[in-house]
């Protein structure tokens, strides 16, 4: 029905405009009683046989919706309810902060793609603690990084305001430093600044009473010098692991009118670079981390794909998008007939 029915309506008009209708009529439904519980029974799947251990935490299937798309822990609760093991929110920054102008998010329908460069539009972290405090059992990660206006040479103490704000509310964190549309943000991936970050971060973690998994969210246009220096990183840290990828800023062999357009790349052109990441670090480290599989799964064999080429868990955004909460499924399916 979504992608026979639904998709091309939704596909006629603005994707941020979309977005936002969207939120509105899934909070609206369900609010009515009883259409949650439908959309649990014809969207859920729950096996045993799904269940993951990763980073010490378990999550009833693997398959988890990435940061983005609930930037402000809206709809936490009502995603879960598509069959998602977990739901990542952010990215959030200290202060609320408006983005980048409009227009900003750009659907490359004939690429099976979309470009973003929303540039960590949120309400502050504040605001999203607030709605997690209603949480009653979704399993969430939090996904931090730094306002537009804060230099790269303050960034650790928003990243700090984040993890202390959210501490008591998520099950993990993610340090974004990936993100192509913050000016600067990436050069806290260089080795120097990114120890710093990470290590500051794991000092206010190993005070309190229970420390909370910490992982590192990765671009996937690093070469493979820098991915090297990503596994010692996470080495040296003693932080849980890594999420690849984040968006692209590359263009390679895309037919889009919009391919121009400045902004991350996502879904489908990213599908062999993501899992080339993901391979990469896993077999260069012995496995000595779980990685997050993100980017490109547009159907359960990307998703199987990710997994067998080294990821523990795997995220969806842009396939979500394109294909619909069918996908999940789907992928949960195909976990169980293996």
């Amino acid at each position: 029905m979504y992608k026979s029915l639904i998709k091309p309506i939704f596909f006629r008009f603005d994707p941020e405009k979309v977005h936002h209708f969207t939120f509105g009529a899934l909070k609206f439904f369900n609010r009515i009683p009883g259409v949650s519980a439908i959309i649990r029974a014809n969207c859920q799947v729950n096996d045993s046989r799904l269940e993951r251990e990763v980073f010490g935490l378990k999550f009833k299937n693997p398959v988890g919706l990435a940061a983005g798309l609930d930037k402000d822990a809206k709809l936490y609760s009502e995603l879960e309810n598509f069959g998602f093991g977990f739901i990542e929110i952010g990215t959030l920054t200290p202060k609320g902060q408006p983005g980048n102008p409009k227009k900003r998010l750009f659907r490359l329908k004939e690429d099976g793609g979309l470009i973003n460069r929303m540039g960590f539009n949120n309400g502050g972290v504040e605001e999203a603690v607030e709605r997690l405090k209603k949480n009653k059992g979704t399993l969430i990660g939090g996904n931090i990084g730094k306002n537009k206006v804060t230099p790269n040479e303050n960034a650790i103490d928003d990243y700090e305001i984040c993890f202390e704000a959210l501490f008591p509310y998520v099950d993990y964190f993610v340090v974004n430093v990936s993100s192509p549309n913050t000016p600067n943000l990436r050069a806290l991936q260089d080795k120097e600044p990114l120890m710093a970050l990470l290590n500051a971060l794991q000092i206010k973690n190993n005070k309190k009473e229970q420390a909370k998994p910490i992982l590192l969210k990765i671009a996937p246009d690093l070469t493979d010098d820098q991915l090297l220096d990503i596994i010692d990183i996470v080495k040296e840290t003693k932080i849980a692991g890594v999420i690849a990828t984040n968006t692209t800023i590359g263009r390679d062999n895309l037919k889009s009118i919009h391919q121009q357009e400045t902004g991350g790349l996502s879904g489908k052109p990213l599908t062999k670079r993501s899992t080339e990441v993901i391979r990469f670090l896993s077999e260069k480290s012995n496995k000595a981390f779980p990685i997050i599989g993100v980017g490109g799964i547009h159907s359960a064999a990307d998703a199987i794909e990710k997994l067998e080429a080294g990821a523990s868990l795997v995220q969806l955004y842009t396939g979500f998008i394109y294909e619909g909460p069918g996908l999940i499924k789907a992928i949960n399916k195909e976990l169980l007939s293996k």
